[in-house]
This record gives structure tokens, sequence and C-alpha cells, in this order.
């Protein structure tokens, strides 16, 4: 192993830097506004930054290069359909939600259904972020396994303990702003780790043609159509899957996820917002492309080999996820090294302090606003601060679940969100479209949803039907909310009437 005390150092110094200058940039909280929206006075720019590095930081960084070695560039596709989702949610959603002056997404929810509807979309959120987020922390955890040779529980509470501590102290603000560093720090380290493989290639670049294209792997859109009607739902990344798939997900994630939403209403008003959004899509489709190409270099430095054949610390891989990983600690350059894991560790660290805020913010503004023990803003910033501890222990605990799951992680990941987003998604169009819908009419098409989608996901692991790929998961979820809505309506005649 390459990895020096130089590198180490590297580590230990920057995320101590990061975290104080993440805490000091801050400011102080005085009330659960400031802790969870940063007093709505962050720039557009950063809050662009902010998105991207939050939904790509840590699968991007090791989960999209495993993916490109034992698969192609298919993944852009669903970049293409991403883009065309947040043009949606910026001048379908965010417009909304400005004009409500809302605090969270569900919101939204509760002024058009009801207060349990908003409550009921909250709970399922929070159930939704604790297992994504947990195979986030369990990817995290990869790298330093790799380096320490500790455990992956041993791992896990390293990141995690860290990551609570900036997240708790300095709020949203903090989040955002150690984003816009970590989001240049894990391109850079990106950028440089191709440089570096290009210069391990003997033929350089016409070695990646070489092992690359005989098998298609710079492939961007697949125009076959499959064999079969199921075979466009069951098949790989395919065109319509990519695009029509991507924008529903993104329109989910980008305008029903209050991690996500949450930093869009950091911004002053609904122009900076719909910037940002905007922007960032086109940020992700170029990231997705740098790292699906470090996965095809590697694939070239390696031969071509079956990632299983490839060795770290004397023992073979066991998911592809390990590959660029193994490649950190094994190849890079002394002190370069360091810096790449560096910014991958601190990346995915705001990536978690998002989500502790996000639940801490879902919890105590949408759960439990109004309550008696909220009795002013002092004890709201008291409150949330206890829940973003609570928050960071569940998931701590949670990405232990996933050591034993070898898919790659980005597309089991999803597949979970995915499960929630397609009601969410739903039940906020249903909102917005059908005026006539009321609370009965929601809970329940937002109830046999998510239950549809579980049983779509569980299913094929006993065998019982084929697997269904990720990117119908949302667009299946609002057509199953749709067409619930409407046979209930015809069943209900005071749709409007609140449980």
């Amino acid at each position: 192993m390459n990895f020096s005390t130089l590198d180490y150092s590297i580590i230990i110094v920057y995320l101590i830097a990061v975290g104080i200058f993440g805490i000091y940039i801050s400011g102080k909280q005085t009330s659960a506004k400031d802790y969870f929206l940063g007093s709505k006075t962050i720039p557009w720019w950063a809050v662009c930054f902010s998105v991207v590095a939050t939904e790509t930081s840590t699968l991007t960084f090791i989960s999209i290069p495993g993916l490109a070695y034992i698969s192609n560039m298919n993944f852009l596709q669903l970049a293409i359909g991403f883009l065309v989702g947040r043009i949606v949610v910026a001048f379908v959603f965010l417009p909304r939600y400005y004009a409500g002056n809302m605090d969270t997404a569900y919101e939204y929810l509760g002024n058009r259904f009801g207060t349990p509807m908003r409550k009921y979309a909250s709970v399922t959120f929070i159930v939704l972020r604790i297992f994504a987020d947990g195979v986030r922390l369990f990817t995290t955890a990869i790298p330093i396994k790799f380096i320490t040779g500790l455990g992956y529980f041993e791992c896990i509470v390293i990141v995690g303990v860290i990551t609570l501590i900036y997240a708790y102290i300095g709020g949203i603000k903090a989040v955002i702003w150690t984003d816009v560093i970590q989001i240049f720090v894990y391109t850079i380290g990106a950028v440089a780790s191709m440089v570096v493989i290009y210069n391990l290639l003997p033929g350089g670049w016409s070695d990646v043609v070489s092992y690359a294209a005989p098998l298609n792997k710079f492939q961007i859109l697949d125009f076959k159509f499959a064999d079969s009607f199921t075979g466009i739902f069951t098949g790989g990344y395919g065109l319509l899957g990519g695009i029509i798939g991507g924008a529903f997900l993104a329109m989910a994630s980008h305008g029903t996820d209050q991690m996500i939403v949450q930093r869009l209403l950091t911004c002053k008003d609904k122009k900076s917002s719909q910037k940002a959004v905007i922007f960032s899509g086109i940020i992700v489709f170029i990231q997705f492309a740098i790292f699906l190409l470090v996965g095809l270099m590697l694939f070239a430095l390696y031969q071509g080999v079956d990632f299983k054949s490839l060795v770290i610390n004397g023992s073979n891989l066991t998911k592809s996820d390990e590959i660029f990983p193994m490649f950190i600690v094994q190849s890079l350059p002394m002190g370069l090294a360091g810096l790449v894991v560096a910014g991958l560790l601190s990346a995915s660290m705001s990536t978690l302090s998002s989500t502790f805020n996000s639940l801490a913010s879902t919890t105590i503004l949408d759960l439990f606003k109004g309550r008696k023990f909220l009795k002013d803003e002092k004890d709201e910033l008291k409150y949330s601060r206890l829940a973003t501890i609570f928050w960071a222990i569940v998931i701590m605990s949670t990405g232990l679940l996933f050591q034993s799951e070898t898919n790659p992680a980005v597309d089991f990941a999803l597949k979970i969100q995915s499960l929630i987003y397609g009601g969410l998604l739903g039940v906020f169009l249903l909102g917005i479209i059908n005026k006539k819908a009321g609370l009965k009419t929601a809970m329940i098409s937002y109830s046999f949803a998510i239950l549809t989608l579980i049983l779509l996901f569980i299913l094929p692991k006993f065998n019982v039907m084929p697997a269904i790929n990720l990117t119908w998961f949302t667009f299946f979820g609002v057509v199953i909310t749709f067409v619930v809505a409407n046979i209930t309506m015809l069943f209900i005649k005071n749709s409007d009437e609140v449980l």
C-alpha cells in the first residue's frame, strides 16, 4: 500500500480545517429558522454547488466508476433526465413553495390536503432517508477500511461522529459552505486520478479505447428497443428509462425531498432558487461523465479483468464499489492520495450532515411544531440540535445493515429512495393537477403506491418476478397514485372530508 504518513496527515488536518471553517462561517444561530434555513440569505451559486455535492458526493465518487467498470456509460441517460426533471421543479414546484413562504416541502401538502397528510409524508421521508443514507454512510466507510484496516463498524462511527460535530453546531450554513469547498476538492481529485491513470497506461488513451470500445463501453444513448414489453422496464439503463424515469426521479428528489428542498429554500427568492436547481443539473451531468470515464480508464488499467479477481490487502474485491478506492490507496502518488481521500470523506460528511439537518428539520417543523415543549425560538433551537444528534445515531446504526449488499451502491440507494419518491411525487402532482382530490384520496393513493413499489422491490429477491430497473420506480409510483386516486374518488363522495 502506498498510503504514507503524509497522506494520513493531510486527511487529519484537512478534516479538522473543514470542520472549523464550517462552524466559523455559520455564525451564531438564534432560532430554528437560522439553524434550518440560514435565514434565507445563502447565494444561489453556493446552494447550487451544495445541491450537487449532496446528491453526488460519496456515491458518485465511489460507485459510478465501479458501475462503468462493469457496464458502460449508459448511466448518462439518467443525467439527461435529471436535468429535465429539475426544469420542471424550477417552474412548477418552487413557485408554490415561495408563494406560500414555506419552510419545508411537506408544508405544501399540509396546506393542500390537511395536517395529517403533511405528517404522513414527513414520517415516510424520515424512513426513506434512514435507509438511503445508511447506504451512503456505508459506502463512505469503504475507503477508510482500506486505508486503516479497521472494520466497517469503526469506520462508520468515525465518519458519523466527525460529521455530527459541525452539523450540530453550525446548522445548514455550515453544511452548505463546506459543500462549496468539497465539490471542487473531490472534482479536482477525480481529474488528478484520471491523469495518473493515463500516465500508468503504456499506450495512454489508445489503451482505454482498445479495451473499452470492443465492449461498447463508450455507449451513452441506448436506442435499442427491448425484445418484449416487459423488457423495457427490466433491462439496463435504456433511453426511455433514463430520460423519462430520470426526469421523474429528479422531480421527486428535488421537488419533494426535504434534504434538497431545504437547500433550495435557503435562497432569498424564487428566481435565485430556480437558477440553483437548473444549473445543478448541468454540473451533475459533467460530474457523472468524469466519474464514468474514471471507471473506463480503470478498466483499461486492470486490462478488463473481472473485478472479483482484483486484490486489496490480500483479499479479493467483493463489490464493484471497491475498485476506485483500491486504486486510490494502491496507485496514487504520496500526498495526492491523501488529498483525494480527504476530499471524498469531507464531501461525504457534508452529504451526511445534510441528512442529519433535514431529518431534524422535518421532525421539529413538520411533526412537533406547535407542541407545548416548543414554547419559543430558544426551545425550538435546543430541540432541533437534540433531533440532529438522535438522527445521527440512527443513520450510523442503519449503515451497518448494508455490509452484505453486493449491488453497486448508487443503484441500491436510488432504488430505496424511489420506493417512496413515486408516491410522494404522485401526491404532490395530484394536489397540483386535481383540485377535487382531498385528504382521504391523497392518503389512500399514497399508501397504495408505496406498498406496490415495496413489493416490486422485494419480490425479485425471491425470484417471483424480474427486477424492475430503478429508473422506472418513481414513474410507476406516480401512475399508481393517480390511478388509485381516481378510483377512490368514485367511492368517496366528499373527497375533501378530513379523516
